[in-house]
């Protein structure tokens, strides 16, 4: 048996079909506002991608680095199915002696396992995270290393390892305090995240970045802000 929709004026018709010969049961079908009418349309008739925003903006609201992700992230949850990870409210120390022996084991907590796998089956990937040291926060590479899972974020083909993600390309949301462009070599977060991408098989990664934030007038840094958002949204819209 297989359900197919009709559509009739505003009407949702939900027939039941059995081989090529559709019965109608007036009884299932449904009248919707205008509105609301397309947004069941939208869901029913059309699966939305899969996208995981990575949020490691450790001074929340205040953080520079979250007022130019918002607009762009609520850009894309127009297209998207967005699953959120707010790194700084998640349960997660860099691996110990213990736990390295419980995930040898196969011991893996079940929000890593999780995670690992919805990261996997996203098709896009926003990171969302301030310069910090010469990249970005420690918490950054801490999640990274609790899913880096073999058999759900990469495995091994006999002669190196290769990803095993089906994202194609992530987005990297970031400021910084100092003079520093993308692509000089003080900046180490975007080139974590094209070495990630190698091993997992993330895609392609774009990084959406202001800098010398710390060093301009608040007048600059509104501008710069509001550039860099921007950039991003336009990048969002092919994303």
């Amino acid at each position: 048996m297989v359900d197919v929709v009709q559509l009739v004026e505003h009407r949702i018709v939900v027939p039941s079909v059995v081989g090529s010969s559709p019965i109608i049961h007036p009884e299932r079908s449904r009248s919707f506002p205008g509105a609301f009418f397309l947004v069941y349309l939208q869901k029913r008739l059309i699966a939305m991608k899969k996208l995981v925003v990575i949020d490691a903006c450790i001074r929340g609201e205040e953080s520079r680095t979250r007022r130019i992700a918002e607009p762009i992230i609520g850009e894309l949850a127009k297209r998207y199915e967005i699953t959120r990870y707010d790194l700084t409210k998640m349960p997660m120390e860099p691996l110990t002696p213990e736990t390295y022996a419980q995930r040898a084991a196969g011991i893996i907590p079940a929000w890593a396992l999780e995670a690992a796998r919805t990261l996997a089956e996203a098709d896009r990937i926003v990171v969302v995270a301030p310069f910090w040291d010469m990249s970005f926060p420690a918490v950054v590479k801490v999640f990274f290393e609790h899913i880096s899972l073999f058999d759900i974020t990469f495995t091994d083909n006999g002669r190196t390892c290769v990803g095993k993600c089906k994202c194609e390309k992530v987005m990297y949301i970031t400021t910084r305090g100092m003079n520093i462009p993308t692509g000089d070599a003080r900046e180490q977060g975007s080139s974590y995240l094209h070495a990630l991408s190698e091993l997992w098989d993330l895609g392609t990664v774009l990084t959406v970045a202001a800098w010398n934030m710390d060093y301009s007038s608040p007048a600059e840094i509104e501008e710069k802000i509001d550039n860099t958002t921007r950039f991003g949204l336009r990048l969002a819209a092919s994303f």
